[in-house]
């Protein structure tokens, strides 16, 4: 297969292990995580310490009915399949119950583990870019680097440097996106890291841009044409995106659109699903 072969490469939402699989995993981010009573949570909760909202089966008690209940922070959390991995390859099918050891520990490992699963999500979507076949090469040496990672033992996981990792990958990543939007016709906008808290981009042309760690907290997207924009880690939450065209947006997670605002008239890349609460 040649290196852009969409068959060698297939796009995030193909590859199941790179996909939550609740079924296979004993609750951690119910578990391992911690939060806040805030307008995400209805009340608070250490790490290490199970949500009361966590059956005895690991699932959600009050699943179908989290954001009635004041838990909007659990519908937008996706942890990428490390979830399973943890529980079925790290600890080997052991569930933590009964063992205060092993909760701290797969406490800690567990958001290592998602830290590179949504690495593994990045350069799956990288490798699936036709555009971006000159660096398929050493994103692939990445991607083979980092699934070598989350095969480590729970004490290789937490001793690893993520945010040196990050940075390393995020490289290979540039180059991909940059290549993936030279073909975009017309100057590209530059607004990696920008403020644009609550900005007014109703219709905005926004084709192509890089919108790399920007902030866009409730601002109006409505309409705004977003194509093959690059999306890495920028903050959509409650940013209203109705009408918006996101077709062949880049890196752009299903956490980041369910913390959005949008409808059936919004545009998405084939790599996320809509939100069911749109």
């Amino acid at each position: 297969m040649l290196p852009g072969d969409p068959a060698a490469n297939p796009s995030p939402s193909e590859l199941p292990e790179l996909r939550a699989d609740c079924a296979r995993c004993f609750g951690l981010c119910c578990v391992a995580l911690p939060f806040s009573r805030s307008a995400d949570f209805a009340l608070d909760k250490p790490a290490g310490t199970p949500c009361p909202n966590l059956a005895d089966d690991f699932r959600c008690r009050t699943h179908d009915t989290l954001r009635r209940d004041g838990f909007t922070g659990c519908t937008v959390f996706d942890c990428f399949g490390a979830g399973q991995k943890v529980s079925q390859v790290t600890f080997e099918g052991r569930d933590w119950r009964g063992d205060a050891g092993r909760v701290r520990r797969m406490s800690e490992v567990f958001p290592v583990m998602r830290h590179l699963h949504e690495l593994l999500r990045y350069l799956a979507e990288a490798l699936a870019l036709p555009a971006a076949a000159p660096v398929h090469g050493e994103l692939a040496q990445a991607r083979e680097r980092v699934e070598a990672l989350t095969r480590g033992t729970p004490e290789e996981l937490v001793a690893l440097d993520v945010a040196a990792l990050r940075a390393e990958v995020n490289a290979s990543l540039l180059r991909a996106s940059d290549l993936a939007r030279a073909g975009v016709p017309g100057r590209k906008k530059d607004r990696r890291g920008a403020d644009l808290f609550a900005a007014r981009l109703k219709g905005a042309s926004l084709r192509g841009a890089s919108l790399r760690g920007a902030c866009l907290v409730a601002a109006d997207l409505r309409g705004a044409d977003l194509r093959e924009a690059d999306l890495t880690g920028a903050d959509l939450r409650d940013a209203r995106l109705h009408g918006a065209d996101l077709t062949g947006a880049l890196f752009l997670t299903q956490p980041q659109l369910a913390a959005a605002q949008g409808d059936m008239t919004t545009r998405l890349p084939e790599t996320v699903s809509r939100p069911t609460h749109w």
